[in-house]
Formats: C-alpha cells, structure tokens, sequence
C-alpha cells in the first residue's frame, strides 16, 4: 500500500528521479508538504506502518482496516490528479469533439441532399 502511495506522489508532485522508486517515508520528507494536513497525517501512519510491516511479529499486530481507510484515502486525492490521467482525458476529450463535429457535419449534409432530392 506505501509503495503505490509513494508511485503516486511522485508521479502527481515529483521529487523521485527517472527509473528510482523511493519509500514512502522518503516522499513524505521529500514532497509531503504538498498533501493536505489530514491525508498528510494519513501518510505518515501508513509509512511508520510500512517500516513496522517488515518485522513478521509486528505487522501482525498492525490495525489492517485503519491502514485501509488511510491508503483509500490517499488515493482517492492522489489517482484522478495524475499527469497520465490528464493527459489521456485531454485527448478523449478533443476526439470525442472531432467525432461530435463529424456527425454534425454528416447530419447537415444528409439534411440538405434530401432538401435539394438527391437522396
């Protein structure tokens, strides 16, 4: 669950170079003051989570539905703002218009053949 927070805040905010893949208490220092103070506080208990996870006693011990809420939270606020996302929703958008603008265009022209009884 960090790990795909950190991809996220990295992709949507920066701070990770080409091809690096930094923990999530890295973002955290790095870019965490781009994230509202709540999902701030959210962040930080899933990374303080995520060092506990790696000791097999501990993570048994970790509130699962807690940390769940946390990282549904974040990426709610962090999935739809990505640069991927806007940019393919740029790019429906202007074919959905040139489509629209075709039919359009199509419909008039059919309008006006069986107007002028060529169709």
């Amino acid at each position: 669950m960090a790990d795909e927070v950190a991809v996220l805040m990295a992709s949507r905010f920066g701070g990770a170079r080409r091809g690096e893949r930094p923990p999530l208490a890295a973002m955290l220092k790095r870019r965490g003051g781009a994230l509202p103070t709540r999902l701030r506080r959210r962040a930080a208990r899933l990374a303080q989570a995520d060092l506990q996870a790696a000791q097999p006693r501990v993570a048994r011990q970790l509130p699962l539905e807690a940390l769940a809420r946390d990282h549904a939270a974040l990426l709610a606020h962090l999935q739809p703002l990505g640069a991927i996302a806007r940019w393919q929703g740029r790019a429906i958008s202007f074919t959905a218009s040139v489509i629209f603008g075709l039919l359009v265009l199509a419909a008039v022209a059919i309008w006006i053949m069986v107007k002028r009884g060529l169709l």
